[in-house]
């Protein structure tokens, strides 16, 4: 068995912390919806956020991750303690069911979709708020608990659990299966993968690959890219799941969807942290929009699972090139190190700032990846293959024991402080090996190794440097990896610019100004209308960044610009990206020459600005959060993404409605701006003609009557309604509903926007 463990250092402390979190919550508080949905009475109340919604029961399942890898790599015997409990007590819930299910909402959905006759939504199936991603966090923590602990309690429970969704789903075709699968359903296939892997129970691998989700899949196994306007967390497990069967059942389509995923995602949609999507959602290829809502946490945790799968198939630097730059700017810079809480996006707005989960009143999808990334903060650092190669991926302080190959290695680094790190060999094979170093693809100069002193050459292998002898016992080798300052540039605009020191992002510090009370909080959509602040740009004809960037402080990454900030001559501060908490920062600058900004008019910021002034409340119709946030209410209705103009839309048809709840600000004059296609019109729906022609209702009243008629071919446009005083009296908030007639057509709706002034 390998075993890593961390020493000294950044990662040690983070890790130490995250562990803190873990040994604080209360494992009755975290079950209490299991009971609940047992018809039982729960013996705490249980949290808050997300734990009061129909997507309970996830944050036991993420806790049980958390906690085995946690007592995994740290020994901490009180978390051990508290897992036996938990799991005894999942027993004991499990106990009330006769089929076997336990999850924090009740089977009812399920026994719906069992029939076979069930409504299903990208986002809700028979029901029910993404049920098969909810109760997956309990499988996988079940299977966490029994791969890494050997604990035989959580091996029963969940294969009580896999038997009952067997039995279930065995008599849905292949028709209904698919169309279950439209609805996210987390890493199902992964889940009955690792199941396979550990009983070599048929029919979990029956059931694994019958979780395969054609519409997604088929076209990545033709390498066609058509992820744009998708919710890229809800495809990234698919996709670690392909790559677990391809290594059970060796077939290659497999390995050609994952492969060819990762290298879409990383290569094309990827923003400078190592994170992807906004709002969510995949954009176009080499679209790099900022915004508030960027990166998710989930999708980065959830892309490093599947960049270590994809390393073991081919060992090449580009995996951990990418694993170094996630881990270190979104993963470790996505906890907050006084609190110990998490972010869910990984705002990319310049002069914005992060926004934590609060203890016990969130627990959104990336609170429970946030519970379990520190503890997987181990792995990567080192790998070991057939018995010949040794990797060192990752420069971080670990010490790495394989009991069944008599190895044993520590690596001591000051990294990225420092360029030197050394590698010890603490116990040895007696035969020959390869030891095989990464060579990132930042390094200034040639790298230098040195064996107990003496500079050796090396052999270089997919972007690794191989040193092949026996190794002894108290051998040293040192490796020197000369750091520097370079450029990102993004992908949709050269002159968005990210400073980089190696592999670590350096963010501009930009202070509290205008600062909220408190950026730990339970809604994380609450500050997106926050005030900015204007961030300079940065202006030179100096191309070398040396020339116009110094470091300050070698001890803390602190580095100052020269006067290049503009307007008004700036210095400006930047230091790492992970250290940037509970203060205002920009990741992308706008890098330009003198001559360039003498006509330089950053439109897309002006937009930006104004808009994030004037709105109220706003909703993207199509995604996810948006929708469940504003307690969307809807019959006869269906959403989509139209990919010309690069958003989603809702619509409701034959009387159909769709509604949402929306902030206001009785004080003030408040406007509905609505956001239409300009190419829709009349069409064709079962042999008929019909027309989008429906009534905007503000709670009981009604607003305006709407028609589409095709006004403006090709483009979005927005209409706006004002919003009577009389209607808002005493109001906080209100119901926008948009209500078809039969044979119309309400809608499509891109966006909903309640804002205080007429024009936008």
């Amino acid at each position: 068995m390998e075993k890593v463990y961390l020493l000294e250092g950044m990662f040690n402390e983070s890790q130490l912390k995250g562990k803190e979190y873990l040994l604080y919550l209360d494992v009755d508080r975290l079950i209490a919806p299991c009971y609940e949905a047992a018809g039982q009475k729960a013996k705490k109340e249980r949290y808050g956020g997300w734990e009061k919604t129909p997507i309970a029961g996830h944050s036991i399942g993420h806790w049980l991750s958390a906690a085995a890898n946690m007592y995994h790599v740290t020994g901490d015997k009180r978390l051990k303690e508290k897992l036996n409990y938990a799991l005894a007590e999942l027993a004991h819930v499990q106990s009330y069911d006769t089929d076997g299910y336990v999850s924090g909402f009740p089977r009812d959905c399920f026994d719906k979709v069992f029939t076979g006759e069930f409504e299903v939504d990208n986002f809700s199936l028979a029901g029910s708020w993404v049920p098969w991603y909810s109760i997956h966090k309990i499988y996988a923590g079940l299977i966490d608990a029994y791969q890494l602990l050997n604990m035989e309690k959580a091996l029963q429970i969940v294969t009580r659990l896999a038997d009952w969704a067997y039995n279930g789903l065995i008599n849905l075709s292949e028709d209904q299966f698919q169309k279950m699968l439209v609805c996210e359903h987390g890493g199902m296939n992964e889940a009955f993968a690792d199941l396979y892997d550990m009983t070599k129970n048929p029919n979990y691998l029956e059931l694994a690959e019958r979780f395969y989700h054609q519409a997604v899949l088929d076209p990545l196994d033709n390498q066609l890219d058509e992820l744009e306007g998708k919710h890229a967390n809800t495809q990234i497990p698919k996709v670690i799941g392909v790559a677990k069967l391809f290594n059970i059942t060796g077939k290659e389509k497999y390995k050609r969807i994952a492969t060819f995923f990762w290298e879409q995602v990383t290569n094309y949609r990827t923003y400078a942290i190592g994170g992807n999507s906004i709002r969510e959602h995949f954009g176009p290829e080499n679209a790099e929009e900022l915004g508030i809502l960027t990166t998710e946490t989930c999708n980065t945790y959830n892309m490093l699972k599947l960049t270590e799968l994809l390393f073991e198939w081919e060992h090449h630097s580009k995996y951990y090139d990418f694993f170094e730059k996630a881990l270190y700017n979104h993963i470790l810079a996505s906890q907050d190190p006084e609190s110990g809480m998490k972010t869910y996006f990984v705002s990319s707005e310049p002069g914005h700032f992060k926004v934590y989960n609060s203890r016990d009143d969130s627990f959104w999808c990336c609170t429970g990846t946030g519970m379990e990334n520190p503890a997987r903060y181990n792995r990567g650092i080192f790998s070991h293959h057939d018995d010949r190669q040794f990797f060192i991926n990752l420069f971080i302080s670990a010490r790495a024991v394989y009991e069944d190959r008599g190895l044993i290695v520590r690596q001591e680094t000051g990294f990225p402080y420092k360029e030197e790190s050394s590698i010890f060999f603490e116990q040895t094979p007696e035969e020959e090996f390869d030891l095989l170093i990464r060579i990132p693809y930042w390094v200034k100069d040639e790298m230098t190794f040195m064996v107990n002193g003496e500079q050796v050459e090396v052999v270089k292998v997919n972007g690794y440097a191989k040193i092949t002898r026996i190794w002894q016992q108290k051998d040293c080798l040192t490796v020197v990896t000369p750091l520097c300052l370079h450029r990102y540039v993004a992908k949709d605009d050269e002159q968005k610019q990210v400073i980089m020191y190696g592999p670590i992002v350096l963010a501009g510090a930009l202070g509290r100004e205008n600062f909220p009370e408190t950026d730990i909080l339970s809604d994380h959509l609450s500050l997106n209308n926050h005030p900015l602040i204007e961030v300079p740009a940065l202006v030179t004809d100096q191309q070398d960044l040396e020339k116009w960037i110094q470091l300050v402080d070698p001890d803390k990454l602190i580095f100052t610009t020269t006067e290049v900030g503009q307007p008004g001559n700036q210095s400006l501060t930047l230091k790492p990206f992970y250290d940037i908490h509970h203060e205002r920062y920009t990741i992308y600058w706008n890098i330009l020459s003198k001559a360039a900004y003498e006509h330089f008019v950053d439109n897309e910021k002006d937009r930006r600005l104004r808009e994030q002034r004037i709105t109220i409340d706003v909703v993207t119709p199509h995604e996810q959060q948006p929708e469940v946030d504003h307690n969307m209410e809807a019959s006869l209705s269906t959403s989509a993404y139209k990919n010309v103009v690069h958003s989603g839309y809702r619509e409701a048809k034959d009387g159909g409605y769709f509604s949402y709840e929306m902030k206001i600000d009785a004080s003030k004059s408040m406007y509905l701006a609505v956001t239409y296609f300009g190419g829709d019109g009349r069409e064709h729906m079962d042999g008929r003609v019909v027309e989008r022609d429906f009534t905007i209702w503000i709670d009981e009243n009604e607003l305006t009557r709407q028609k589409l008629t095709n006004q403006h071919p090709g483009e979005l446009f927005t209409e706006v309604y004002p919003i009577p005083f009389a209607w808002m009296k005493e109001k906080e908030t209100i119901r926008v509903k948009f209500q078809s007639s039969n044979g119309k057509i309400a809608g499509g709706i891109y966006r909903v926007r309640i804002i205080n002034e007429p024009e936008i």
